[in-house]
């Protein structure tokens, strides 16, 4: 791949550029931080709810005629082209696919520009969407792995914003006056980071971001609020376990804890440890212990979700609700010997060849290395990241993965969620 190219636009955005010509496309992610962890506890659900709202609608301006969601559909798919916004816990995302012929280019950025800077956030659209998100919720309910997974991110992050919950009655405290508000306080060209992979240059790419960027407020970075700091997530003081009664055969079984932050020195050691534990799918050792030998579950798996703050770190599984005391047993005793005596030379080198040869797979389309630049943009890391990934495994010894899980997991302090049986 192409080196990213960094630069800083007069009105504060940060841009990443990957130049790619071997297609006559365009992907472009504009990040910026105004995740959920910036609404507030008492209105979760705003920041999801104002993402979606972008393709609602866009307003008049001068000679531009307003334009109803419609409309807004219909002039993409005339330009073969797309343009959405989501949000996650860190960050507010908006992204634009289109071809890069002049015209159609042209008008492409043109309407997203307009999307981005002028929504429209229709009340009587709002209210329509509101009642999705309720049902969505409500069926949200029926299911044994939903309630676990609300009940397990409650309990892991207490009251850091990451384990808050949307609900019916936080939803009904949501309204399109707060988006705008919302929006006007936190939507600034100085706090996004605009990533770019196609076939563009850098001096196409840096006009680009400033059409992308224009319809927004103008404000001097140096004029804006500070954003306010948001307290890091606290530790696990003792293990605990939530048993939830539910009608099913099946019962859905989450264990864990507080993780650790993207930006971690041992970022490497604990993928490829936890590629070793739990997340190398049957050549895992949770995999082997609990199903292999065992027969507890179909599938079991670990993950670390590191963020801005320390995203949780989970092993889930599901089986027979008369098993769940047995298979609880099996994945605490693989932990805790993990953390004690860390991997063996055969399980770290087999997880090393994987990793690296499976490295190209997570670069082989333009919206895949997107992806990473986008990540590479948002946290901080290296531009020469993806370059020297490989190289990054390779240096990870078994000593290593033992030390930084020591570190990171504490066995006797997890928390346990069972959602299944009487």
């Amino acid at each position: 791949m192409q080196a990213i190219e960094q630069w800083q636009q007069p009105n504060g955005a940060q841009i990443y550029l990957v130049r790619s010509p071997s297609i006559p496309m365009l992907n472009v992610r504009i990040d910026v931080d105004a995740g959920t962890r910036r609404e507030p506890a008492e209105q979760v659900g705003l920041v999801s709810g104002m993402a979606g709202m972008f393709n609602k609608g866009v307003l008049a301006r001068g000679d531009a005629p307003a334009l109803d969601e419609n409309a807004v559909s219909q002039a993409w798919a005339d330009l073969g082209a797309s343009f959405g916004a989501s949000a996650s816990a860190d960050r507010l995302s908006f992204s634009l696919r289109t071809l890069t012929e002049p015209e159609l280019l042209n008008q492409a950025v043109a309407l997203a520009a307009r999307q981005l800077g002028e929504p429209a956030f229709p009340a009587a659209v709002w209210e329509r969407e509101r009642q999705r998100y309720v049902a969505n919720l409500r069926e949200s309910y029926t299911r044994p792995a939903s309630v676990a997974g609300r009940a397990f991110n409650t309990g892991v992050y207490g009251s850091h914003p990451y384990g808050r919950d949307m609900t019916e009655q936080t939803l009904a405290r949501v309204n399109v006056e707060q988006m705008r508000l919302f929006y006007a306080a936190y939507v600034s060209p100085c706090r996004t980071r605009v990533s770019l992979v196609g076939a563009i240059d850098r001096d196409q790419a840096d006009a680009l971001v400033r059409q992308l960027l224009a319809r927004l407020p103008q404000v001097p970075c140096s004029r804006l609020m500070p954003l306010t700091a948001v307290a890091e997530v606290s530790p696990l003081a003792q293990a605990s376990e939530q048993r939830i009664p539910f009608k099913s055969t099946q019962a859905s079984l989450l264990m864990g804890q507080p993780g650790f932050k993207r930006d971690d020195p041992d970022f490497f050691a604990l993928t490829v440890g936890n590629y070793i534990l739990g997340g190398g799918g049957f050549v895992s050792r949770l995999t082997t212990e609990v199903r292999e030998k065992r027969g507890l579950t179909y599938g079991v798996s670990s993950n670390f979700a590191p963020g801005l703050h320390a995203g949780a770190f989970t092993v889930g599984l599901q089986t027979r609700a008369d098993q769940v005391d047995q298979a609880m047993g099996v994945v605490r005793q693989v932990m805790r010997d993990f953390v004690s005596e860390g991997p063996s030379e055969a399980e770290l080198r087999a997880a090393k060849d994987n990793l690296m040869g499976g490295f190209p797979l997570r670069l082989d389309s333009n919206a895949k290395l997107l992806e990473n630049v986008a990540n590479i943009a948002w946290f901080g890391l290296p531009l020469d990241y993806l370059q020297t990934w490989t190289g990054q495994i390779d240096r990870v010894t078994a000593a290593d993965i033992k030390s930084a899980f020591q570190r990171k997991l504490q066995p006797e302090r997890m928390l346990t969620v069972v959602v299944g049986g009487p």
